[in-house]
């Protein structure tokens, strides 16, 4: 099919992945980005950290412009419906925008507390505007309690804290990152956190906030009790955000579902957090939530745009940092497989783990040791190895 105008729908990181991408590899017809915030794209993994604790402003994480790709970037305007047959986005301005091939990159939408848009200090984080009335909150608070003990929650927390807030991490699984580390990587983030003077109350449901006049002042757990607060951060996960294809026909199941080469239909991709597509070597619908997917998956999406056939079939991968620890995991750790040390020690705060479930790698984390989790990276997918360290 010859085309002459591909639509991105997210002016996001992967949207403009997407689009970077289709430059590179000699696409020269129109191309357009279609974006719901008044920001131009912009770099998420530094919210919850640099942002947050001030070491960057916001001009330090803007990515490259349409300019540069010779792109026309519509902002503030967000796509309301979809129509496949014709490929055709209306928005909420009541722009019509067609085009030969469209990309679905609206990303993620927050989940938060009940009562939490009508009470002052009670915050998600997910956007830059998200990140910066937070840290207008945290500058004049003195106690800071962050509800969900996830990866955005534990950076959260980790921040606030080296802000010098009395800073409280409540949440039902009983250690950070459980889900994504498994229980002995787990186990030490939690020693990081109280080593660092967060307190976790963790294991328990959270029941709801406690405000006065409008204002938050706790937050309650299941058990009764209350944590003071005079700022809430609520990083509960977030759902895609796909509700503006209500009445298209495509199938959404957590996430605009794809086959493998990342199509939902004819001339309709997706590509980010809001993409679930068929991972070939896994046999499975994923759906990943990170900046690597974003860049990684976007260059699968250009090349099937511009007619080939790639299936998308990664190894997953995410990293954080928190405190004096950078935590990097390739493929898919979990919490029931078997975590070894096979580098470093425990001790010394710099160790990698290889995890392994039915006599099968899933995954290898390094902490602090980027480099030696990389050379394992080759390992996921196969047999147990024998225990040898690394190359040097």
């Amino acid at each position: 099919m010859l085309l002459s105008h591909v639509l991105v729908v997210g002016a996001s990181a992967a949207g403009l992945a997407t689009a970077e991408a289709l430059r590179r590899k000699g696409y020269e017809g129109r191309l357009t980005l279609l974006g719901g915030e008044l920001h131009p794209p912009y770099d998420r993994p530094p919210l919850s950290k640099q942002v947050l604790a001030g070491a960057r402003s916001p001009d330090t994480v803007r990515l490259r412009t349409s300019d540069v790709l010779d792109a026309e970037l519509l902002l503030g305007d967000p796509a309301v419906g979809l129509d496949p047959r014709t490929r055709t986005v209306r928005t909420a301005s009541g722009r019509e925008l067609s085009a030969d091939a469209v990309v679905v990159a609206t990303g993620l939408r927050p989940r938060t507390l009940p009562g939490a848009q009508d009470t002052a200090g009670v915050h998600v984080l997910r956007t830059l505007d998200d990140a910066l009335a937070l840290r207008s909150d945290l500058l004049v608070a003195r106690r800071a309690v962050v509800v969900g003990e996830g990866v955005l929650g534990s950076e959260i927390a980790a921040t606030a804290r080296s802000m010098g807030l009395d800073v409280t991490l409540a949440g039902p699984r009983p250690a950070p990152m459980l889900a994504q580390l498994g229980p002995l990587a787990a186990g030490l983030l939690a020693e990081l956190h109280t080593g660092n003077g967060v307190r976790l109350r963790l294991g328990g449901a959270v029941a709801g906030l406690e405000a006065a006049g409008g204002r938050v002042t706790g937050v309650r757990l299941g058990t009764g009790e209350v944590l003071p607060a005079d700022v809430v951060a609520v990083a509960i996960g977030a759902e895609p955000a796909t509700g503006w294809l209500a009445g298209s026909g495509l199938r959404v199941d957590d996430g605009l579902v794809c086959d493998s080469r990342c199509r939902a239909a004819e001339g309709i991709y997706a590509v980010g957090d809001v993409a679930a597509w068929h991972h070939e070597l896994l046999d499975t619908t994923m759906r990943l939530e990170n900046r690597t997917n974003a860049t990684e998956q976007a260059i699968v999406v250009a090349d099937n745009i511009l007619g080939a056939d790639r299936p998308y079939v990664p190894v997953p991968y995410f990293w954080t940092d928190q405190f004096d620890a950078r935590i990097q995991a390739h493929g898919r750790p979990g919490p029931d497989a078997e975590a070894t040390v096979v580098d470093g020690d425990l001790a010394g705060g710099r160790f990698v783990l290889r995890y392994a479930r039915d006599g099968r790698v899933t995954g290898v984390l390094g902490w602090n040791m980027p480099r030696q989790a990389r050379l394992r990276r080759p390992e996921i997918g196969g047999p147990v190895p024998s225990l040898e360290p690394s190359a040097p």
